[in-house]
């Protein structure tokens, strides 16, 4: 096991050892607690009382994050030519369809989100091998299969994301940069754990939030008190 530098150690003095934050608290310590030299991404890990096994207990969903998640996102349209244009002027990266198929299949991920048309999905169903193991997968649910591309483009270029439940029960996204404020990392996660209380399954049963914790990049898990989320 490495040795801790000093900004390390000096990160983890300020860390109480078993102490449950306030989201408030922990937003404003995240950034003081990040040793890394880089814009590191924040983290929130919720757990759920879910069991994922279960067709009705299942939660997926999308959020817009009211500050965005800081990350340029690299968008693939995946489009009939007439709707080319359309995309290009909402912000997608790259934009066409079976010269960017073809790419795929020689191996080509250099994307973070593949936004297309229902009508395309019977060409891209041959993809699944490469796209879904990445999470690239085009799909409905998430907002990545829709006849307004367009739409989709700019919501994910200012800030939507999708998230599913692991199989440990446990929702694991990047809600923003340490370079944020500590209000905007919190507005951030405010939005996140309300959207998954509104996904909670009727099938679920006993505490649905069990547990929430944010982080930074190499950085020490601050556990939060969910009960903070709604403060003022």
């Amino acid at each position: 096991m490495s040795k801790l530098t000093k900004n390390q150690k000096l990160a983890l003095s300020k860390v109480e050892a078993g102490k449950t934050y306030t989201l408030k608290e922990a937003a404003a310590l995240v950034k003081e607690v990040t040793t890394t030299k880089f814009d590191a991404s924040v983290d929130i890990d919720v757990r759920l009382g879910v069991d994922p096994r279960k067709a009705n207990q299942m939660v997926r969903g999308v959020v817009s994050l009211p500050h965005g998640t800081g990350k340029q996102v690299r968008v693939l349209a995946l489009v009939t030519p007439d709707q080319e244009a359309a995309a290009k002027e909402a912000g997608a990266d790259y934009v066409g369809l079976d010269e960017y198929i073809d790419k795929i299949k020689g191996g080509w991920t250099d994307i973070d989100v593949i936004i297309t048309q229902p009508a395309i999905m019977g060409k891209i169903g041959a993809l699944g091998r490469v796209l879904g193991p990445r999470g690239l997968m085009p799909n409905p649910k998430s907002g990545t299969v829709t006849n307004d591309v367009p739409t989709a483009v700019k919501e994910v270029k200012q800030g939507k994301i999708d998230f599913k439940v692991d199989k440990a029960g446990i929702v694991h996204t990047s809600i923003g940069k340490v370079s944020f404020e500590p209000e905007q990392i919190r507005n951030n996660a405010k939005e996140f754990v309300a959207t998954l209380i509104k996904l909670k399954p009727t099938a679920a049963k006993g505490t649905y939030v069990k547990s929430i914790y944010l982080s930074s990049t190499m950085s020490p898990g601050l556990k939060i008190d969910p009960k903070s989320v709604d403060e003022i």
